[in-house]
């Protein structure tokens, strides 16, 4: 009995036909656009330069004040949005330590940015 459903398993591993997972979205872009388009909050966009150092609307901050400042827009506005845009030359420990200490501030609407160069 078990060599019969060992056979059917791989019958139907090999014959069965594998989707392009690029093509299922990720996110319903329609939901995206309403919840946006309904006063859903702003979005504060933190750069992260080479040395790790953050940047918001071209000040530099410290990350204790970079902390406060999220706490502050999230009392402000409890939907507020954060959007992480690294250096290219950025380490990997700056990005995920400034997201630990987003999310330490309480912020949950990360996400990350990535602009493509000319090559």
């Amino acid at each position: 009995m078990i060599d019969v459903l060992l056979i059917l398993l791989v019958f139907f591993m090999v014959t069965s036909t594998y989707l392009n997972l690029s093509m299922v979205p990720i996110v319903d872009r329609a939901e995206q656009s309403e919840s946006q388009g309904a006063g859903s909050g702003t979005t504060l966009l933190v750069r992260i330069d080479a040395d790790g150092a953050t940047h918001i609307r071209g000040q530099l901050h410290a990350p204790d004040a970079l902390v406060d400042l999220v706490r502050s827009g999230l009392a402000e506005n409890p939907l507020l949005s954060v959007v992480l845009l690294p250096s290219s030359r950025a380490t990997t420990q700056a990005l995920v330590g400034t997201m630990d200490m987003l999310t330490t501030a309480g912020a949950t609407r990360l996400r990350l940015m990535r602009l493509e160069g000319q090559q």
